[in-house]
């Protein structure tokens, strides 16, 4: 079975060029901005350089033109809201309009990637489904957890409410190469756990869905700090690295050898 780096350095003979996407506060963008400073004062440098930072929203809500500006790398909005209510169509990529629509709203951030030569993209915190290619994007779910008829157990937006709601004991997040579904792409990174702790018993506690959903936030806070901001930035730095390579059926190896779970982190 053949199987080929994400990334190959020595066959591309330069760094890794990699376009950030974010649509919120962008707090995986500026962890893995750090990590490329902190590797550029090691005596190999660093493996990758992001490039430019790109955000689906233009009404404030988005930190990316400061977090670009900080960086000194230039930075693009295309507000993806305006753009769907100009067309008078909802954000759906289910129906040949969506999918169409959104095809047209991503060929703007293609012609940025073909500009730039980027060689992936980073969605650190990037909201929107998109058709575009060569993505790695972090998740706050334990994506090796498999439902009876083998689909994946904890996706979407939801993922932390969900797994605690289901009585997991301990959260983790994970890291995907995309594919064309949500959240369904190959597994190539999982973080190390973070144990559930509950105020009151589980019965009790998703009776009361103010209390259930403050104790989620927490979680999900939590979990970015030892979870996203953890392997986002190491995922991008192996890949960078030629670590992370897949075979023709889209099985993940790490270091030449298969992770059928993922790459895990253990603390």
């Amino acid at each position: 079975m053949k199987i080929t780096p994400i990334f190959d350095p020595q066959e591309s003979g330069r760094v890794m060029r990699v376009a950030a996407f974010m649509s919120g506060p962008g707090t995986n963008v500026i962890r893995l901005l750090e990590r490329e400073k902190e590797l550029e004062n090691e005596p190999t440098g660093s493996p990758f350089k992001v490039i430019f930072i790109f955000s689906d929203r233009s009404d404030g809500v988005s930190a990316g033109e400061k977090i670009a500006l900080d960086a000194g790398i230039p930075y693009f909005s295309y507000d993806i809201r305006k753009f769907h209510s100009l067309k008078g169509l909802k954000r759906s990529h289910v129906t040949p309009e969506g999918m169409a629509a959104r095809k047209e709203f991503d060929s703007v951030a293609s012609r940025l990637i073909k500009a730039f030569d980027i060689d992936i993209i980073a969605l650190g915190g990037y909201m929107s489904y998109l058709t575009l290619r060569r993505c790695v994007n972090v998740h706050p779910g334990d994506l090796s957890l498999r439902t009876p008829d083998g689909k994946r157990k904890y996706v979407g937006d939801y993922a932390v409410g969900d797994a605690i709601a289901h009585g997991e004991t301990c959260l983790r997040a994970s890291t995907i190469w995309t594919d064309v579904g949500v959240d369904t792409g190959p597994l190539l990174m999982v973080s190390s756990p973070l144990k559930v702790e509950l105020p009151m018993p589980l019965p009790d506690l998703l009776k009361d869905q103010l209390a259930f959903k403050k104790v989620v936030d927490e979680h999900q806070r939590r979990l970015k700090r030892i979870g996203d901001w953890e392997i986002f930035p190491l995922t991008v730095e192996m890949i960078a690295q030629g670590r992370f390579s897949l075979d023709e059926n889209n099985n993940v190896y790490a270091d030449g050898q298969p992770v059928s779970r993922g790459y895990r982190l253990e603390k």
